[in-house]
């Protein structure tokens, strides 16, 4: 007697299922990896620290429920109750999909708080304010506090801000060929030095007849981008201390007079300008370890589509529902995956 064909569908279901488990322990290794160069990286230098955007936090929300009605779909196509399958597999499409959604309202949330995963630098350099050029408002010097621009020692208003905002927005992006045209704001003035800047001609004079230079033009235009996306001292928005958060060694950094302060003393002048040189490696990695996890969701859910249009077109019986199976064994995986990481960025983050 051939017992061949009755081992057949065992077999299969075996080979597939360690296939699936292959694929998890490679992921699960290069995220493992990832993790721990992470933790090795933070201890190297500045860290830059903040907390999650919230859509995190719903986008694992979503993907837990998707995989509670995953585990219904796989009960019910079990018991041949092909109605409640269907439901529960279509549900679980749209949390999936959900999931992916509030991730990316997550990154968008990041880039709106300064956090790029292009734009990697902690601390401004270039265009900071008050290195080269400073601005009188109404007579009073600006003053830069964190992300804050004062005058007078108080926070400049929504209006005053946005009239700042208008007026240096035309000094962005300067042309080598020809001086920055400039019109007029009587509110404010201009220094580069501490020395006035003169406007004759609608152009910028350092004296009666020296034409201000290319390369200041460019200081000047770094400047008006910074003051054009709310950029003072950081890159990341907010307050800090509150929104965000430099670390050295493991240690937090605080912040007075524009310099950051460790032990109760100003950084040294060496370690100030390596924070401000240092890259944003926190921001790179979150968003390495995030993205590289959706693109993962991403391939799975065109897996899970394909399940669901074979459940709708009834192919799937208590006898015959092994792509049910293994696509839920990793599905769950990434759901659990998911977890992990947002505990890490929680806790390590």
């Amino acid at each position: 007697m051939d017992y061949s064909k009755e081992l057949r569908p065992e077999i299969r279901r075996k080979m597939k299922l360690n296939l699936v488990y292959v694929i998890a322990f490679s992921v699960t290794m290069l995220f493992a990896g990832l993790t721990s160069a992470y933790i090795v990286s933070m201890g190297a230098g500045f860290w830059l620290k903040y907390p999650l955007p919230n859509y995190f936090y719903w986008s694992t929300f979503f993907i837990g429920l998707s995989s509670l009605f995953f585990v219904v779909s796989l009960i019910s196509v079990k018991k041949q109750k092909t109605t409640l399958h269907k439901v529960s597999m279509l549900v679980t499409l749209i949390f999936g999909i959900l999931f992916v959604v509030f991730q990316f309202f997550g990154f968008n949330k990041l880039i709106d708080s300064g956090i790029h995963p292009a734009k990697n630098y902690i601390m401004v350099s270039d265009g900071r304010y008050g290195d080269y050029f400073e601005i009188k408002y109404k007579g009073s010097f600006i003053e830069v506090d964190g992300n804050e621009y004062k005058v007078n020692g108080k926070k400049m208003s929504k209006n005053e801000y946005k009239e700042l905002q208008d007026f240096t927005k035309q000094f962005i992006n300067p042309r080598q060929k020809s001086a920055i045209y400039v019109k007029e704001n009587p509110n404010f003035s201009i220094f580069l030095n501490d020395e006035p800047v003169l406007i004759k001609s609608n152009h910028f004079y350092l004296s009666d007849s020296i034409l201000m230079g290319h390369v200041d033009e460019i200081r000047l235009s770094d400047l008006a981008v910074n003051i054009r996306d709310g950029r003072g001292d950081f890159f990341a928005r907010g307050t800090y201390g509150k929104d965000f958060t430099i670390y050295f060694k493991g240690k937090a950094l605080g912040y007075k007079n524009r310099e950051l302060v460790f032990n109760n003393r100003i950084l040294s002048a060496s370690l100030q300008i390596k924070a401000a040189e240092a890259s944003d490696a926190a921001s790179s990695y979150l968003f390495i370890l995030t993205v590289l996890h959706v693109l993962h969701v991403l391939v799975t859910i065109g897996f899970l589509i394909v399940v669901v249009i074979n459940s709708l077109l009834n192919r799937y019986t208590s006898e015959n529902y092994l792509p049910v199976l293994t696509t839920g064994v990793f599905w769950h995986f990434l759901g659990f995956l998911w977890l992990y990481l947002l505990l890490f960025l929680v806790f390590i983050h």
